[in-house]
């Protein structure tokens, strides 16, 4: 893998971590997630036009994966409000390619190499350290929460698969993103306490997505998923300075698992 690309992949893989830290942290991060998507669409329309390139058969996917994109936003929020970024990330970031992996495997017929298979216990048994031992609501809460939020990625992942063929990549996530936050905003209707450290959050995520586009210019797909995937490792280890939680040695170990599971999974 070239030094640029790995370069672009892993500053993807923080910028990632990074907005989700950001949200983790706001009293409110619901108003606050509106905020990020309103000023991510506004700021980055005028590049989708510039490099305007879509057909007529992206519609459906658009269709399919705003509203996977808009129920993602709201359960990624409300996650942040009720349990902690750095049990709920590492689960919902680790678990999606490993559904992703399943559904491959079960409904579209694919292979599953040796690699693969360990990377799928190696998620697994992170998540397990992820999640710890104990029966706290807050972790429960915040594996469920987890879950939910991999099930969305998962689904809006393999939709992409074959929607990005029909429009340039960053039209591709603007037109799916215009009608996900118009929806979001109309069912929330509010504001937020800490707008601009919310919209930084905006304008990050998006620039996470172009930095994976330059990336993948540079290097094969499964070399730039698996370095993205550090971001998971990245938010357990600022998760303590950036939002006070108490994270211990199991929980950055199962971090550090998932990356690995989730690596061998890309790059199987």
């Amino acid at each position: 893998m070239p030094l640029d690309a790995f370069a672009l992949a892993l500053g993807s893989a923080f910028l990632h971590a990074l907005w989700n830290l950001i949200l983790g942290r706001e009293r409110d991060p619901e108003a606050a997630t509106a905020i990020a998507l309103v000023v991510s669409v506004v700021v980055f329309a005028p590049v989708a036009v510039l490099r305007w390139d879509a057909v007529s058969d992206v519609w459906p996917y658009i269709v399919v994966t705003s509203c996977l994109q808009l129920l993602y936003f709201g359960l990624l929020a409300t996650a942040y409000r009720h349990a902690e970024v750095s049990v709920v990330y590492p689960i919902a970031r680790g678990l999606a390619p490993v559904l992703v992996l399943i559904v491959g495997v079960t409904l579209l017929g694919t292979g599953v190499g040796a690699a693969q298979a360990v990377g799928v216990c190696l998620v697994g048994l992170g998540i397990l350290l992820v999640r710890g031992l104990g029966s706290g609501a807050s972790l429960g809460s915040g594996a469920a929460y987890g879950v939910a939020v991999a099930a969305c990625i998962a689904a809006y992942t393999l939709v992409d698969k074959d929607g990005i063929e029909y429009a340039d990549p960053v039209v591709y996530l603007e037109l799916s993103m215009v009608p996900a936050t118009i929806g979001y905003v109309c069912v929330l209707l509010a504001t937020s306490r800490g707008a601009p450290q919310a919209a930084a959050a905006g304008i990050l995520s998006f620039v996470a997505y172009a930095l994976v586009l330059a990336a993948l210019l540079l290097a094969p797909a499964a070399s730039v998923a698996a370095v993205r995937e550090t971001s998971v490792l990245i938010a357990a280890l600022l998760a303590a300075p950036m939002l006070g939680e108490r994270v211990g040695p199991g929980r950055l170990v199962g971090a550090a698992l998932v990356v690995g599971g989730v690596s061998l999974i890309a790059l199987g």
